[in-house]
């Protein structure tokens, strides 16, 4: 830290005893000076997590998959489970795209009305794979979902053989959609957590290339039920929902190895190595985040944020494409279902060895630096954007083929790339999170946008030219994945210092050593566009006063709001007796003892002054008995509250308002209660009032954080000040210490001084 800080130990009478001040300042000291240790371990222990999850800065020293796979302990049957269900997943769809034809005449449904149906399919891929996300956060389940919904989708295909309306057929999409969920949900989480990070890559590719595979079979089994048996649509549904009731009879031993066994579990393991310790004690405050506070903290991961819009962008083409390069193939080619079964067939087959490929020279790179990887899927997508114009505008049948085959070919690599990079700079439970978020943006949010936008270019343009048009959106995505490689190193390092600097917590609590009740470390905060908060540092210890002291704009209201988490930074942490809560519910944080008086008018005007206190606790519904204490003790220590509790809050005067929304201390009795300008506008008579109360909720535990324009009030008041300037710390220190930094002061009272003169 800065400088030093100095508590308060006070007597019931509020003074200040020196040998208590003395042993409170030496106490201070030894927590700032943990706080401080903890940074310098996470730059020591930085390169070695880096190791850990697989990024060692060099390619040497990789070792053989089937070396990886032993190490496992699970062997080839998770990999070899999970690409079986994703070949089979791929039935129903592909043989609805491929007998989109058959299936219109039969039912008497139009070309956009399927396309209709195909939204809303991706609708129920989207609403289902994110509760499946927080059905597996707590507790690693995600075999378990993974065997579920296998056999959703074979029932789903199966009844796809009996539809006779557009009900019917609506029905057996939106179960195939709910059950397919869980590929995007659960399966490469599960797939990530199974094997060591030195072999992810190549398990990525693996599985995709299983996915690939599933491409290349499902039409090619379409054309041999259709072509070779004369099956019609309904047979062929049939047929294939009875393959996949096989495959998922035959994952049924899958079993979930937990989070982070392979990256997390060993990082940690290095950090108590290297502090010497063999075990860690839990914060007092150890909150996991809930399921939105999840979603909320991937998407404020810049890496991911800026993948996810590429991926979208990616889903705006391929959503509408697979209709559309159907009837390309029907109209421009004169193609039947077989020959169109078997050209996509011949086409994706190729994605196969291009994913052995990838994974082959995908591992190294990540190895060395994951933003060679991005380049290279970035590369290859734009080469795909090429290929997609060549191939819709050739008069040449062979040219055609050859571009479609490298359109599917160089595509293939974007599931494996961007999933890799993705699920590294998330920790391992917020992986089904972040891969359920994938699927929607590509999806739902992408596909449903180009469903929107493209679908009727064709009757402009013809079909070969909307195919021509999503050239545009692959190139667009091409280039965001190339800028997002500028965030890759330092969002995965983020993660790792949160890893670090959670067990460094655990090991100090565990060797008894004092940490601050609150700490903001390195906090950065933007609205938009605009930075507010730069690198802050502020902590504040039990039962200490303290004062925030700066001019307008400097970013102490915004600090606080950190703090109460009514905003989110955009970098550092925020730690509550030893547990993080950088990224928790500001209602969660009122139940932990983090309380906030906003400035201004912190009241509710058209409700009385009780139901203003009663508000006040409405987060102890079940303490009755205490809400009523404390609404007694505000009046025992407001009188004139007292004389008006039936009066509207908008009718008391400003000093009365300021009484009305301290009572939140009385009533919620907080750990820490954080004061944004209480002596705003108020006479000197009432300010002292209010100040007196200060003290006592002070003196009875609380830790108060102060923010104050005014000076004078602030330090006579507390001991510890900081003093912020244009969003930076400038002074951490002694109040008495503050007074004599002129070249701080001197803007806090020109500025006042005009106000005066206004």
């Amino acid at each position: 830290m800065a400088a030093t800080s100095n508590g308060r130990g006070r007597g019931r009478k509020g003074v200040l005893a020196p040998q208590a001040d003395a042993a409170h300042v030496e106490k201070v000291h030894e927590a700032e000076a943990a706080v401080d240790e903890l940074e310098e371990r996470q730059a020591r222990l930085r390169l070695r997590a880096r190791s850990i999850m697989g990024i060692t800065g060099h390619a040497e020293g990789l070792p053989r998959l089937r070396e990886v796979v032993q190490a496992s302990g699970v062997g080839w049957y998770t990999l070899v489970a999970l690409g079986l269900l994703v070949i089979v997943d791929q039935f129903q769809v592909f043989a609805f795209f491929i007998f989109a034809p058959e299936i219109s005449h039969a039912l008497g449904v139009s070309k956009s009305l399927l396309a209709f149906l195909i939204i809303l399919r991706t609708l129920a891929v989207m609403l289902a794979s994110l509760p499946m996300a927080a059905y597996v956060q707590t507790r690693p389940r995600r075999a378990q979902v993974s065997k579920v919904t296998a056999f959703g989708w074979s029932i789903a295909t199966l009844l796809s053989a009996f539809v006779i309306n557009i009900w019917g057929l609506l029905l057996v999409l939106l179960a195939d959609g709910a059950s397919t969920g869980s590929v995007q949900a659960v399966h490469t989480p599960l797939l990530v957590d199974s094997y060591p990070p030195e072999g992810r890559v190549r398990a990525l590719s693996f599985y995709h290339g299983a996915g690939a595979i599933g491409s290349v079979v499902s039409p090619l089994v379409v054309g041999l039920f259709a072509g070779l048996f004369g099956m019609t649509w309904r047979g062929v549904f049939f047929a294939m929902g009875i393959i996949c009731v096989i495959a998922s009879v035959m994952a049924l031993r899958l079993k979930d190895p937990g989070f982070g066994k392979f990256d997390v579990d060993k990082v940690q393991e290095e950090v108590r190595r290297d502090a010497g310790a063999t075990s860690s004690v839990e914060a007092d405050v150890n909150v996991e985040l809930g399921f939105y506070e999840i979603v909320r903290r991937v998407l404020l991961i810049p890496t991911v944020v800026r993948l996810y819009i590429a991926w979208a962008i990616v889903g705006m083409m391929a959503a509408p494409f697979y209709s559309f390069f159907f009837f390309f193939l029907d109209e421009r080619w004169h193609m039947s279902p077989g020959a169109r079964s078997l050209f996509l067939a011949s086409a994706l087959a190729f994605s196969v060895p291009a994913l052995a490929w990838f994974g082959k020279r995908g591992e190294p790179m990540f190895r060395e630096d994951p933003q060679r990887l991005l380049s290279l899927v970035a590369l290859t997508t734009a080469l795909g954007a090429v290929a997609l114009a060549v191939a819709a505008g050739s008069p040449f049948f062979v040219l055609m083929v050859v571009a479609f085959t490298f359109l599917f070919t160089s595509l293939s690599i974007l599931l494996p790339g961007l999933g890799m990079v993705t699920l590294s700079v998330v920790p391992p439970n917020m992986r089904p999170h972040t891969a359920a978020m994938g699927g929607i943006f590509y999806a739902g949010l992408g596909g449903i946008a180009g469903v929107l936008l493209l679908n009727g270019i064709d009757r402009r343009f013809g079909t070969g030219g909307a195919i021509t048009s999503m050239c545009v959106p692959l190139l667009i995505a091409a280039w965001l994945i190339w800028r997002t490689r500028q965030h890759v190193n330092h969002d995965l390092d983020r993660m790792i210092d949160e890893i670090v600097e959670r067990e460094e917590i655990q090991i100090l609590l565990g060797e008894g050593r004092h940490l601050p009740m609150l700490s903001c470390r390195h906090i950065d905060f933007s609205y938009g566009q605009l930075q507010v908060l730069f690198d802050v540092n502020f902590t504040v210890d039990d039962g200490e006063m303290v004062a925030l002291l700066g001019t307008n704009g400097a970013g102490k209201s915004t600090l606080l709001r950190v703090i109460s988490g009514l905003g989110l930074p955009s970098r550092g942490s925020v730690h509550f007796r030893g547990g993080e809560v950088t990224y928790l519910d500001a209602e969660r944080r009122l139940g932990l003892g983090i309380t906030q008086i906003p400035g201004g008018r912190a009241i509710f005007g058209p409700m009385t002054v009780v139901d203003n206190l009663r508000v006040y606790g409405h987060s102890m519904t079940r303490q009755r008995r205490a809400v009523d204490a404390g609404i007694d003790a505000t009046f025992a220590a407001f009188p004139r509250l007292a004389e008006r509790r039936n009066q509207l809050a908008s009718t008391l005067s400003g000093g009365e308002q300021q009484m009305l929304a301290l009572g939140k201390a009385f009533i919620l009795k907080p750990r820490v209660l954080l004061i944004d300008e209480l002596s705003l506008g108020l006479a000197p008579k009432i300010v002292g009032e209010l100040l007196e109360m200060v003290r006592q909720v002070n003196t009875e535990g609380t830790a108060i954080v102060l923010v104050e324009q005014s000076v004078n009030i602030a330090l006579s008041l507390v001991d510890h000040a900081y003093f912020m300037e244009k969003g930076e710390i400038r002074f951490d220190g002694r109040a008495q210490e503050l007074l004599e930094r002129p070249d701080l002061l001197r803007s806090v009272f020109l500025e006042g001084a005009t106000k005066g003169l206004g």
